[in-house]
Parts: C-alpha cells; structure tokens; sequence
C-alpha cells in the first residue's frame, strides 16, 4: 500500500523518498555477489524490490513506467534525517497500533515546522495513534486513508486528531483532491470511517438476508450487482478480491471499538467466513473463495461457486427471474432498482433485495453524526469508496423516501429521529437541486452543494436549460463565455447517426453563434466507438450501399470538425475507442483525463478505422516527417499502433501509441476536464484562430514502397505463426490505406483520397464472413474473437 501510495504521488509529478526497513539477512544472489548488510544496496533492497514491482504491476500503479524514477529507495535507518526537508510524511506500515506509534516516534525529531504527518490506515483509531507525542506533531497529524488500489479508486477519507489544525486539513484536501485527483471526504475519528462502516455493513446484512431468504452465492451475486447500482463484482466476487481474512479484520475492528449493540450484533463473525478463512479460501489471492477458477485439461477455465451447505464448489449458475429481467431492462441505477424492488413485491428476490436495502438505509441514517457530519460526505464515501452509483441517500430519494419509510414503518422499522422530524416538516427529498445548484439536508434545512469555479458540470447545465440544441444520441450545451460543448449521451455513447447529425448541426450553430467548441461529456465512458449492431445488420443484410452511405457520414462529420472555423478542444476520459478516437482527433487539442484507455482497436473486430482514425495518422506521421525527412518509421509506428489495437493504459500513456500531438495535454483531476477544455478554446480564440483544416490541405505519404515495407512485417507475422490468415488480410489492406495506395512515394495527397481509400477497405472487410464472426462475437461477449 506504501508503494501505491508513492506511485500516485509520482503520478501527480512529486518527488517520492520511500522508505521500508532494512533487511535483516542476505538473498543467495547478494551473497554470491559478496554483499553485507552494511551495503547500501541491500539495506534500500525493500524499497527498491518495491519500486520494481510498481513498473509492470496490474493493475498498473503507475500512469507511466518512467514515472518510478521519481522515487528514491531508503531505509527507516539511514534515512531518517532526509525527512527534515519534506512537505508530507505518509505513514503506510502493518495496521498494528504499537507499531504505527513506534515509527511516529522515531520520525518525530525529523519534522520540520510546516510537515504534515499523516497515517493510511481503514480504522485504526486517530486519537491513539497520537498520544506521547508532541504539540507539533498533533497539529500536523492526521488520517490520509487511500483506498486501495491508490492509483485507481478515487476516495481519500480525511480524519483530524484531537489537536489537528483546520489549516492542516485544508491542506491535505488540496493536495490530494487538487494535485492528487483524488475525492475528499472528511469522516469522524470512529471505528473504519464511512465508507468500510457502512459498506462492511452492508456485507453482513446481506449474509443474513441471504441466510433469511434461502439464496445461494450465484443468486445473491446477481441481486446486488448492477441491479443494485453496485459494481458487477457484487457482493461475494467483491469479497474474493478483497480477501475474507481481511474483512474478518474490519468486522473485528468495529465490534471491538464500537460501544454500539447494534454495531457488537450486526459486526458478529458468521460462523461460514471463520470456517473459509480456517482453510485458507480467504479469496483471489489463495485461489479459493467464494469462487474458484478451475482450468480445462484441453485449454481455458471455468468459474465454480461455493455450495455454503456442503462447503463444497459447483459450476457457476445463471440466474433468471422476471425482477431480475426488469432490473436489467430498466435504464439507470435508480430505475434498475425500483424494478427489482417493485416489479412484483411479493417475489422472493425482490424481497431480499428490500430487506438489504432498508437494513442498508436505516443504518446510513442512523451513522449521520456518528461517523460523518453530512449525508453529502457519506453518499461520496460510497460512490468514490465502493464504486456505487447512487449513495446511501440518493438512492433512498431514488426509490421514494416518503413511501419507502412509510413502508418501513408498517414492519415495524425505528426511524431516526432527525429523519422523522424531516419528513414531517413537509420534506420528500434529501437533496433538491434548483437550476445548476444542488442542495442535501444538513440539521433541519437544506445547505448548498459546495460549488468550485473549477468545476462544470453538464448534468447541471442540462437541468438548468442551458441545452441550445439536441437530439436522442447528442446534446450542445451553453457552457457559458460563448463557448458550447457537444454531449454525447447515446447507449454507451456509441456512435450512430443521431450523434452524426449533431456533429453537423452544431458545427454550423457553433460557426455561426459561438467563440469554439468543446466535445467532452459525464458517461462512465467517453466513447467505445461506431454503433457496431447497425453496422453488422447491414453487412448480414448484404446492404453495402447503406453501410457506405453510414462511412461516408461519419468521415463527413469529423471532417466538418476538423475544418470549423472555432476552435475545438475535445476532453475525452476512461475508454476512448475507435469512433471515439475518431472523434477526437479532428480537434484543435486534446486534454486527456489521466485515466483515459485511447485507442484505435477496429481491427479487434475484423475491421480497419474509416471514420478518419487511418487517414489522421497518415496526416500526422506527414507532420512528423515535415517537408522532406524520412516517413517510414513515423509510418510503420503508427500502422503497429493501429494493427494490433494497442490501447493507452492511461492518458500519459496514449504518447507511446502515437495517437498524442503537440498541444494536447494530460490532467489528473477529472473533474477539471471541461472547464480546463473550455479555458483552451478561450485561450486559442484569443490567440486569433484560424482552421488549420481546408480542402485543399496536402498530405505527405509513403507510397507503393512504404506500403510495401508495411506488408512485409504482416508476412513475417504470419509465418511467424502470430496472426491469422484473415489478420493478414486486414493488415495489408490497413498498410495500402496509411501508405496512400498507389501513390508515388513522397507524393502529397488529398484528405479525401485518403478517406475514399478507408471506405474501400472498410466496405470490402464488412463483406468478410470472418470479419462479421468478430462483430459477432464482440457484440455477444464483450471480447475479440481471434479466427
């Protein structure tokens, strides 16, 4: 957890000093190289054997291997007085409390008079970790709690000691939401915060649910995923990658800390957990757990599932059931769970999942003051901490609050005394929101939502009327100082030709009424590329004229992009594939979120890029060339980058695929995107723009020769044995669309005839059976097919 830690500080561009304890022994290899434990080496070996780890570690810790050079190995021995000149101390050591207050004492001499000194732990008590020291120490001593894994999951839980200074908090909420990215909430000094509270709650409510209402480990799993507004990793899947030993721990932790009955009953070991972990099938990390994975003896696995009654595993089992249907029709976290609760009431499932939900609410309300001041900073916990949809509180106004306690009541349900009074003032609603601004109930009336001038927010602006055009698939909204912003809300933000004809109509509203463009939304994804059913059903359907009018009306519409006369900043985040590349790419500039997964993966699916994704990296390796360089290598990399789908592991990553031009710029904190992609349109509309796009614009291309050199490494991949025959295919009609065809080498081309050349080869790979298998397949199960 150290090591994560360092490396989203490294992320963030800080320099890291990660200190561990020096070895006690020598490896065989130090030995045989005739080290002592004297030797620098040796004693920093933990924390080096750390950093290593950090470069090939998956999930990736890093944003960027070369990000690791930014920590300095050390040990808590000789290194000690290099902490007199740090900013921040984070302790992140084993979650015993003699031994977090040992290393506190050893560090205190060391603090300089501003250092802040923080401590990752889930639960471990603030109070305690500060008694014997100083009056400095207390003041700058606090609770960073990462979860795990750092660079990933977004929550920081901010906990003052007894004597922390308000100045002190608000400096490791800047750091770690402004320069970390991170989301802040700021929880009480009480047994696992807010979100391992209520979550770990939530965990043993469903156990007993499930006991109540005879469930196995497949259905519970499929009740309290999606369904629920929750990961799919569920409840038991969830349980595995966490590990059983270590909530055995967090249970332990709270029923041993809280003076709660409720807490010492509800935080009870279940006799099933302590029989698991006596076996060892503690999760993921022993194989074993509530499921384990079992490898076919001709190739490939099969996932089987905890028989809790015989203790014994049995294959994995579907689970169908008309609320479950309705859940998974229903759009949305709110509407998916009022259909599993509401469908039909008297179902069983639906009425385990009423149980854990009111069990769940009921709890949140009661911990308002207990382990948080705000339902605000508890709905965050769990969102940012548990990957949720919906809060605690936002679900419950999601479902009803009025009727949901109603009904709670009449089964004989205590309700909170703060919650009863609320409802009874004339309330119906935790938060309401009036134009951009957002309330939530805070001691008896409702207190704005924190507004940062940093921070737009679309859904927002879209409930305040600031919608100036739109459609099913697309909307253009006012973002304010004459700039607009395109939204696309499409399932999954596919492309189709909703989102097509709002390219085109916004182009000509933005050229007409506005100072530029901004193409960025708030999906769970930016976008996973072209409508890919519409495009197989009319390739099955042998309708190629209508396949080519679609290709000609995506490639129009980015090149209308590309040749606005305002500037266009795109802020894409998380999966940008294929079409959604495409999208991008006709931008002035684009800002990346950090974590942003960017590439052009078509041929995944038996397919080439023919939204413009093949002809901007020939413009690009043109550019990179400039007039009369070499424009092979710029060539050959961009054709691997698009041949083998490779994808961005981050937002800094997209520069080793190619696809990152001058300008375009990466930014930690996802929150900013838009408004920092709006202050680039101001910024180059000041700078007096003008269209770096025109038909008349010339490209640079290899040619027959370079298309040559092109094919020739697909042909020594295929008797290599690495690609398949229709790979071969694919890439040598990849290599003649990036290379210009039959161009001369050297020769400048059109855009167009760039474009004209995708079409052809997009067009005759739809006609392909074995391209149509990939979409196919892709479509059924989520993965490429190989064939």
């Amino acid at each position: 957890m150290g090591a994560g830690i360092a490396a989203h500080l490294s992320n963030a561009g800080i320099s890291v000093l990660l200190l561990d304890i020096p070895p006690t022994s020598l490896t065989e290899q130090e030995e045989r190289a005739g080290r002592t434990l004297q030797d620098a080496a040796v004693r920093n070996r933990l924390a080096a054997a750390s950093i290593a780890r950090l470069v090939n570690q998956q999930p990736a810790a890093l944003y960027d291997a070369a990000f690791a050079r930014r920590i300095t190995a050390g040990n808590l021995e000789d290194d000690l007085g290099k902490l007199a000149g740090v900013e921040w101390i984070v302790e992140a050591v084993v979650e015993r409390l003699d031994v977090k207050q040992a290393v506190f004492e050893r560090i205190e001499p060391w603090l300089g008079p501003e250092t802040l000194v923080t401590t990752n732990t889930s639960g471990l008590s603030a109070s305690a970790m500060a008694e014997g020291r100083g009056e400095k120490f207390r003041k700058h001593f606090a609770v960073t709690h990462f979860f795990n894994p750092p660079r990933h999951m977004k929550l920081v839980e901010l906990v003052a000691g007894p004597d922390t200074e308000p100045t002190v908090m608000a400096r490791l909420a800047a750091i770690c939401e402004r320069q970390l990215g991170k989301g802040v909430v700021t929880a009480k000094d009480t047994p696992n915060f807010i979100a391992n509270r209520i979550g770990t709650y939530g965990m043993m409510t469903t156990f007993a649910a499930m006991k109540q209402f005879g469930l196995n480990v497949d259905e519970v799993d499929a009740l309290t995923g999606p369904a629920m507004g929750r990961p799919k990793t569920a409840t038991f899947r969830m349980l595995d990658l966490v590990g059983l030993d270590t909530l055995l721990h967090v249970v332990d932790n709270v029923r041993e800390r809280s003076e709660d009955s409720e807490d010492q009953e509800a935080f009870a070991r279940p006799p099933e957990l302590e029989a698991l972990v006596a076996r060892g099938w503690i999760g993921e990390k022993a194989g074993s757990g509530f499921y384990r994975k079992i490898k076919r003896p001709g190739g490939g696995s099969d996932i089987e599932t905890l028989q809790l009654d015989t203790m014994e595993y049995a294959p994995r089992r579907s689970v169908n059931s008309p609320v479950i249907e309705a859940a998974k029709s229903a759009k949305g976290a709110a509407g998916k769970l009022k259909a599993l609760l509401f469908t039909d009431p008297n179902d069983r499932y639906a009425k385990f999942g009423w149980q854990v939900t009111k069990t769940m609410l009921l709890y949140s309300a009661r911990q308002l003051g207990v382990v948080a001041d705000t339902i605000d900073d508890i709905d965050k916990a769990l969102v940012w901490g548990f990957n949720w949809e919906l809060g605690p509180f936002e679900l419950w106004d999601a479902i009803g609050l009025e009727k949901s306690v109603q009904r709670m009541r009449a089964e004989g349900d205590d309700i909170p005394g703060w919650l009863s009074e609320w409802l009874a003032s004339g309330n119906k609603s935790f938060y309401k929101e009036e134009g951009q601004r957002r309330f939530y109930v805070d001691r008896g009336e409702f207190r704005q939502v924190e507004e940062k001038p940093d921070v737009i927010s679309l859904a927002a602006l879209k409930r305040a009327g600031r919608t100036i055009l739109g459609n099913s698939g697309a909307s253009l909204l006012d973002l304010g100082d004459e700039v607009a912003c395109l939204v696309f809300h499409s399932p999954n933000n596919a492309i189709g030709g909703d989102i097509l004809s709002a390219i085109r109509q916004s182009a000509d509203e933005v050229s007409r009424n506005w100072r530029g463009l901004v193409i960025a939304n708030e999906g769970r994804h930016f976008c996973v590329g072209a409508n890919l059913m519409m495009l197989l059903m009319e390739a099955q359907n042998g309708d190629f004229d209508e396949v080519d009018d679609i290709i000609r009306l995506f490639q129009n519409s980015m090149l209308t992009l590309k040749r606005l006369d305002r500037p266009v900043v795109a802020a894409p985040h998380r999966m940008t594939l294929g079409g959604g590349v495409e999208a991008c790419l006709p931008a002035d500039r684009i800002i990346f979120s950090a974590e942003t997964y960017f590439g052009l993966v078509e041929t995944g699916v038996g397919l080439i890029p023919a939204g413009g994704g093949c002809k901007e990296a020939a413009v690009m390796a043109s550019a990179r060339a400039g007039a009369t360089g070499d424009l092979q290598p710029h060539v050959n990399a961009l054709f691997e980058t698009i041949a083998m789908a490779k994808t961005s592991s981050s937002g800094y990553d997209v520069h080793r695929t190619g696809l990152m031009r001058p300008g375009d710029r990466v930014i930690m904190r996802d929150e900013t995107r838009v408004a920092e992609a709006k202050r680039s349109v101001l910024e180059l509309d000041q700078a007096g723009y003008e269209a770096p796009g025109s038909a008349n614009a010339r490209v640079r291309v290899a040619g027959r020769e370079g298309r040559a050199v092109l094919q020739l490494g697909v042909e020594a991949m295929r008797l290599s044995g690495q690609i398949s025959e229709h790979d071969v295919k694919i890439g040598r009609k990849l290599a003649h669309v990036i290379a210009g065809g039959d161009a001369a080498p050297g020769a400048e081309v059109s855009e167009q005839y760039l474009l004209d050349l995708e079409r052809e080869a997009f067009l005759s790979l739809c006609g392909e059976p074995l391209t149509q298998a990939r979409m196919r397949h892709m479509l059924t199960t989520g993965k490429p097919l190989r064939n």
